[in-house]
């Protein structure tokens, strides 16, 4: 099962760095972290050998890792040396246990170390689908053709339409930006 996520990780300065990651639930506390390369999550997490797994329903974090927008206020996490996005509803302090290499992207396999509830999830609605779909279009914006990006939008919009609240509707707008500056410096 692939469980969308937001990571912090942090270099061996001290410098955290958070990114939207699906991270694959391997089930009897183990999860697998996937980073194409190159990625300074891979690189954090190669060199502390530790990460936060964020379980967040704010989806303008998300948006925001994608569209330059990465200053979200974090907190010491609590068993290892690293970082909690502080609005986060849950999170996982793991430990790096193995790593399966490959020259796109490594497998980074990872213990529970700690585990906090911190607020209960009282569901998505579709509008944080629907930018959390766009999120992820955005970080697939070279492999994807126009008209591909386009249909999905035009699906996407329809949730959005309808249960969109001013959080879903900024993080949405920072999208199309993004998406509307690829496009204009691709137009044929």
């Amino acid at each position: 099962m692939i469980l969308e996520t937001l990571v912090t990780s942090r270099n061996e300065q001290g410098l955290t760095h958070l990114a939207p990651m699906g991270i694959h639930d391997q089930g009897d506390r183990e999860l697998i972290i996937l980073p194409f390369r190159p990625s300074t999550t891979l690189d954090n997490v190669l060199a502390t050998g530790v990460a936060v797994i964020n379980f967040c329903d704010d989806v303008r974090i998300f948006a925001g890792c994608l569209t330059g927008r990465r200053d979200w206020p974090l907190v010491a996490a609590e068993k290892i040396q690293g970082e909690v996005l502080a609005d986060t509803l849950a999170h996982i302090e793991v430990a790096l246990t193995r790593v399966e290499d490959d020259p796109i992207r490594p497998k980074l396999y990872c213990r529970t170390v700690h585990s906090v509830n911190h607020a209960p999830f009282r569901g998505f609605n579709r509008a944080q689908y629907a930018v959390l779909e766009a999120a992820i279009l955005v970080s697939r914006l070279s492999l994807l053709s126009r008209d591909k990006i386009e249909a999905e939008l035009k699906f996407l919009r329809i949730g959005l339409e309808k249960t969109a609240g001013p959080r879903e509707l900024e993080a949405w707008y920072w999208l199309m930006a993004v998406i509307e500056q690829h496009q204009g410096e691709n137009a044929a």
